[in-house]
Order: structure tokens, then C-alpha cells, then sequence
């Protein structure tokens, strides 16, 4: 079954009778983020890689207005807690955990030299969480947009989804790559945002064939063993170039991972198999799409799905199933590739289909996965979509 997108203007509606409800007060400032998928290059943001992330039309908005005190009140559609910060000093990492991305957001423009006032603000999402669909990093540009509201000033893009970034890495210690709060950030309309994660530049890519559609599965499961999953595998990538004696993966060739396997070895060599590998499949997958190659770019698709699940190890038995039922539905069936997309261990995949065909898709991968896994997954269609920015002010 294929889920209709929330509508950006109902979400809005919403956020402001929630902060309505919650402060008696009325929202001057309302921001949205969305979050992302990554059509190619998983886990090679933090290792100089590119990646071909687009922002999704499912976002976080903040709704909320200067409270004329030195606290934030933050509170959000998920419960009745409101978190307290105290804006008087330099954020610091606290309870509850979930305000922590705020704290580090608020902490960035602090460090900036920036006096931000109190405000109350309530958050509503239809990012759906432990999806594998970046919605930390939607709250995260979401709330440094709509401190840019508050505060009337405007970051440099880039800058903004440093920043971000920063306070991923400090406050809920993360150490994730630039993929997520880039693409959340640089997002367009019918634009992929080609990473080059060197250089730290975006390159806008265009998607504005209508015959395309991506599905987005999420299995509905993230498995505990990601726990510390994430930093483990950023560690073995650190040591595969420390073995190699290279500057950056961008200088490592699929030779000198082969010449080097027994001296990195396992799990690191396949680590690091994986590394050089994704890095050519999202360029050759770039080229191709810009010809309109799909014969080419399914099976890069499904080798980084393949080298993901073999070779890196973050995917999992609900993920390889959904590709698979993808995979069978074939090229005959509308199915152009279908890969995991995100951190891993759960979360979602990505197929990318015919959009005519696309709800009949749907249907099968839902049918089929709820029979193998007895699990109803949530299946819904995104075109690339407009990144973070405040509502009115595009």
C-alpha cells in the first residue's frame, strides 16, 4: 500500500495549534527541514566519497515565538514533556536526550557570537524516526532555520549544515559524515545533490524525468546491535587508510585494497573493498543517470546493496528482503535498482521504479514482505523536494 505524503501546509496548521495549545502563544517564526535518502553512496561521507543523496517531501517543522525571557521551552507532538534551556550560558549536553539536538544547534550560533533569545517552539515531524531517513539531521537544519528567523540573520548554506553537523558530533555523539545535513540543507525541487565529500561542495543533479519514481520501505525495525555499529565501522575505515600509508580513500584504488588484503585484514579489507567500490558506483551511477542509462544503473544499485550487506555488514535479513522481492519484480516490473539506503541495521530501502508502475510495486513489496517477516512495512513515493527554509520565505 502506498502512503500518501503529508501536505507541508497541514503540518504547518498543525505546529502552530500545537504551540497554540502547549504556550497560549501565537508562532511568528515556522521552519521546515526535510529528511533525505540516499539514492547511491552509503557509508563513504565520512571517507571523501561522493554521495547522491535528495531531500524527501516528508519534513520537520518548528512552529514558535521569542518568549521574552533567557529560557527555551521546546516540546513536541511525540509527548507532553517540555524540555527547559537555559539560554543564559553556553549549551551543554543534558536531558532529555532528544532536546540534545537542539542544545547543539543553539550551541553553534552561540559559538558564533550570537545572543539568542528565549523562545518557546513546539515540533511536529513526518519524518518517520529510526527509518533511516535522517530525521535528526531535519531537526537539526530545521532548528538552525528557524533560530535564523528568530534571529533575523542568514547563514551560508554550507556553513549552516556544518553547524549541524557540529552538533551531531557533540551532543549526540554521532560521528556522521556531511551526507545528511547537506542534503537537508541544499535540497531543490527535482534535484539530486551530488556530494563531493571531499572538497565538501554539492553539485545539483537533475531528476526531472516524471516516468521516475522512488519508493521509500521502511522495514519498520532497527536493531540494537547498531549500537556503537556506526563508530565501529568509521573506525575501520580510519584504520584501512592508516594501513594503506594514504592520504584519502580518493587516492586508494581497488588494487591497492587487493595488493594490501592480508596486511589490512578481515574485517577491514572488506571494509575497505567497500569504500573504493561505493566511491566508483556513485560516480559511474551519476553518469549514467545523466543519460538516462538505466541498463547501467540498476546493477550499481544492487552491487552497492550487495557490498553493504557483505562487506560492511550494516544491513540486515528485513532489508534483503525488500531488495529481493525488488529484485524479482525485475526490470520487466517497473523496477529499475532497489538498494538499503541510510546507516543500516534496519531502516529503509530505496527503489527506484517506473512511475507508472509504482503503486503496483508498492502493493507487492508490502504484500510480500509482510508474508516473509510478518511486519507491515511503510511504503511511500518521494520525488527530490525543497531542502530547509522558513515557511514563506523559500
Amino acid at each position: 500500500m502506498l502512503q500518501l505524503n503529508p501536505d507541508l501546509a497541514d503540518l504547518v496548521s498543525d505546529a502552530a495549534a500545537g504551540l497554540a495549545e502547549r504556550f497560549h502563544a501565537t508562532a511568528s517564526i515556522t521552519a521546515a527541514a526535510p529528511g533525505r535518502v540516499n539514492l547511491i553512496g552509503e557509508h563513504i561521507d565520512y571517507c571523501d566519497g561522493f554521495v547522491m543523496p535528495f531531500a524527501i517531501d516528508r519534513y520537520i517543522v518548528i512552529a514558535g515565538c521569542a518568549n521574552g525571557t533567557n529560557e527555551a521551552r521546546v516540546t513536541s507532538a511525540l509527548g507532553p514533556d517540555i524540555a527547559i534551556l537555559d539560554l543564559s550560558t553556553p549549551q551543554e549536553v543534558g536531558e532529555p536526550k532528544w532536546a540534545n539536538y537542539i542544545r547543539g544547534v543553539v550551541r553553534g550560533f552561540q559559538d558564533r557570537g550570537h545572543h539568542v533569545p528565549g523562545f518557546d517552539a513546539y515540533i511536529l515531524s513526518s519524518v518517520p524516526g529510526g527509518a533511516g531517513l535522517s530525521s535528526s539531521a531535519a531537526l537539526e537544519c530545521a532548528t538552525a532555520t528557524f533560530l535564523e528567523g528568530l534571529l533575523d540573520t542568514v547563514l551560508d548554506t554550507r556553513e549552516k549544515a556544518l553547524l549541524c553537523q557540529k552538533a551531531e558530533h557533540d551532543f549526540a555523539h554521532v560521528p556522521c559524515g556531511i551526507m545528511d545535513q547537506f542534503a537537508s540543507a541544499f535540497g531543490k525541487p527535482n534535484r539530486l545533490v551530488l556530494i563531493d565529500c571531499r572538497s565538501g561542495e554539492p553539485e545539483l543533479v537533475p531528476f526531472e524525468n516524471p516516468d521516475l519514481t522512488v519508493l521509500i520501505s521502511n522495514t519498520m525495525v532497527h536493531h540494537e546491535l547498531s549500537d556503537g555499529g556506526y563508530a565501529a565501522r568509521r573506525k575501520h575505515t580510519e584504520d584501512g587508510l592508516a594501513t594503506l600509508g594514504k592520504g584519502s580513500w580518493r587516492d586508494v584504488t581497488a588494487a591497492d585494497v587487493q595488493a594490501n588484503w592480508e596486511a589490512l585484514g578481515d574485517p577491514v579489507n572488506r571494509r575497505s573493498r567497500h569504500v573504493v567500490g561505493e566511491i566508483s558506483r556513485t560516480i559511474a551511477a551519476a553518469a549514467a543517470l545523466a543519460r538516462n542509462d538505466f541498463e547501467t544503473l540498476g546493477p550499481l544499485m544492487a552491487a552497492s546493496h550487495d557490498s553493504l550487506r557483505d562487506d560492511f555488514e550494516v544491513s540486515c535479513k528485513e532489508l534483503d528482503i525488500l531488495v529481493e522481492i525488488a529484485r524479482k519484480i525485475g526490470r520487466n516490473g517497473g523496477v529499475i535498482g532497489a538498494r538499503m539506503t541510510g546507516g543500516g541495521f534496519g531502516g529503509s530501502t530505496v527503489t527506484l521504479c517506473e512511475s507508472r508502475k509504482a503503486s503496483e510495486i508498492a502493493a507487492t513489496l508490502s504484500a510480500e514482505y509482510e508474508k516473509a517477516t510478518g511486519i507491515k512495512p511503510q511504503i511511500f513515493a518521494s520525488r527530490p523536494s525543497l531542502g530547509a527554509h522558513l515557511i514563506g520565505k523559500p
